[in-house]
């Protein structure tokens, strides 16, 4: 087949495209996903990817070990890398919105093995992280309850109300994530609008701080004591690991892909403006934190989980300021309880990607009439009750060790997607695809996914550094952080020898196969029914998001 025959095979739909051995969402039980989210349910979900505890207590630490500048220079760097993965990840599925999302693409342009790889991996991630959210609820809880007996209980109920969310499907999930992500918005906006009013005077003290931190005690700070340079390359690459696992989440919205409704257009929307929010929320963000509270603050080591570690916090109690602590942690819980519910759904779509793959049980592909995965629901919920052990000292210790490796495991999901893209690429180009016809085009591609491949396996090599200084070794923390990173071509090696296919061939790349489903759901966006919809969409799309 010639080359401009590819390409009008693939941009147009006459119902005669070729059949997929994999249907679009079909699975085997003849029902499949149904597309019920929205464009503001995308928007929102990947708003609130982005936003989450890294930036309202994660930056604590990070202040603490590399200082204001520092900080704001180590989420800088890993602000590039992740625009760099979600721009080559956005390429992808604005192309192919399909079920499973970079778990499917990585079956398509890389080989079942290394979907294999990705899946596994990136349902481990969110299904041991869901636990981790509801224990960090009850955490949040203790700020206002100091009696940690009844953590059983906040537990149950922020876990029975997270898996009703889920049961209602794609649909109620996204007016949830709606809403959670609206009060994440509207609190660390208002938070740095309130952090520059206290930094220029406009606190009850009237203290005008300026760039008084940055001079004393200082811009940089010496990691562990360790003089000179060295102390401060260590201590901005200290911020920089702990950068890299707040940012973990923004490529949710790549498993909503085969939900979204309209996904030719909402999702290049979404993808394209995802550097905004990164510059928005955690430049901006992390720069005000520098200003506001010194790096040697002894209130930024109190390590209690909850609004009192919290560096905007400590800025409000310093500038004299009461009543809002509890209500930043009242938003830090809704924060934990929407992380917890989008950590089960997505868990639910990864282990549904992975059987529609061949990769899992083919039971798990039953969904209901109203395309509801229930049975992957189930399993992904089930491992929610891990939470549990996080009360009692000693499983809790175990429970931790779990916890930490998803860290590394988010990284190796954003190398995976990276290493997918770089072949896809090649497909395109190796099959005289057009690139300037896709839905959603990358800039500076390929470099870009080159760029954020060799960071991110930097980020996993060198992120348990500290373990090697002198003094500070710790078996669990060498071992926790390590063992996925050793896990991951253990798994694909084994994934290689079982299925025994080689990795595709660029000219061999499957592009056509959904191309008639997916164009026939893209259609115009009808305008708001009402003045609070018309609200809604300025809210997410032009003051948060901004139009491209």
């Amino acid at each position: 087949m010639a080359s401009n025959e590819k390409v009008d095979k693939a941009y147009s739909h006459n119902g005669s495209d070729v059949e997929s051995n994999n249907a679009f969402h079909s699975g085997e039980t003849g029902q499949g996903l149904h597309r019920q989210l929205k464009n503001r349910h995308i928007a929102m979900i990947s708003i609130g990817g982005v936003i989450g505890t890294g930036l309202f207590l994660g930056t604590a630490n990070a202040l603490r070990h590399g200082g204001p500048v520092g900080m704001l220079l180590g989420y800088i760097t890993v602000g590039t890398v992740c625009w760099a993965t979600m721009i080559s990840l956005g390429e992808m599925v604005a192309y192919l919105p399909i079920s499973g999302g970079h778990i499917k693409l990585a079956e398509r342009f890389v080989n079942p093995a290394f979907s294999f790889t990705m899946g596994w991996n990136y349902w481990y991630n969110w299904t041991i992280i869901l636990p981790a959210e509801l224990s960090a609820a009850a955490v949040l809880i203790n700020y206002w309850n100091q009696n940690t007996q009844l953590n059983y209980a906040w537990i149950t109920i922020c876990l029975l109300v997270v898996v009703a969310i889920n049961l209602c499907g794609a649909g109620v999930y996204g007016e949830a994530e709606f809403i959670f992500a609206s009060i994440k918005v509207l609190t660390i906006t208002g938070l740095i609008i309130l952090g520059i009013v206290i930094d220029l005077g406009g606190g009850p003290n009237h203290d005008r701080l300026g760039f008084r931190y940055w001079k004393n005690p200082g811009p940089f700070v010496q990691y562990d004591g360790i003089a000179g340079n060295t102390g401060k390359f260590l201590g901005w690459w200290a911020v920089i690991t702990q950068a890299a696992f707040s940012f973990i989440g923004t490529e949710i919205v790549a498993i909503a892909a085969g939900e979204a409704k309209n996904p030719r257009r909402n999702l290049p929307k979404a993808i394209k403006r995802v550097y905004v929010r990164i510059l928005l929320f955690y430049i901006g963000g992390t720069f005000v934190i520098g200003l506001l509270v010194p790096s040697n603050d002894p209130q930024l080591d109190l390590g209690t989980g909850t609004a009192a570690s919290s560096p905007f916090v400590i800025a409000i109690q310093n500038a004299g300021i009461k009543g809002l602590p509890s209500l930043i942690n009242a938003c830090l819980l809704t924060s934990a309880w929407s992380a917890a519910s989008s950590d089960l759904y997505t868990s639910s779509r990864a282990l549904y990607g992975l059987a529609l793959s061949h990769n899992a049980p083919q039971f798990l592909l039953r969904t209901t009439r109203r395309g509801l995965p229930y049975i992957c629901l189930l399993v992904c919920a089930s491992f929610s009750l891990l939470a549990f052990m996080g009360v009692s000292s000693g499983a809790g210790t175990v429970f931790n060790w779990f916890s930490n490796m998803t860290s590394i495991a988010g990284l190796l999901t954003w190398f995976g997607i990276n290493l997918t893209y770089i072949r896809f690429h090649k497909g395109l180009k190796a099959q005289g695809f057009d690139r300037r016809k896709l839905p959603y085009i990358g800039p500076l591609q390929p470099y870009a996914s080159w760029y954020a491949l060799f960071m991110t396996v930097l980020f996993c090599v060198f992120s348990g550094f500290d373990v090697f200084l002198k003094g500070e070794w710790d078996t669990a923390t060498f071992v926790t952080t390590y063992l996925p990173l050793a896990l991951f071509p253990v798994l694909y090696v084994g994934a290689k020898m079982y299925y025994r296919q080689p990795i595709i061939k660029p000219q061999d790349m499957d592009f056509i196969s959904n191309i008639a489903e997916i164009e026939a759901e893209d259609y115009d966006e009808p305008p708001p029914k009402n003045k609070l919809e018309a609200f809604w969409q300025w809210l997410t799309q032009d003051v948060f998001v901004f139009r491209s």
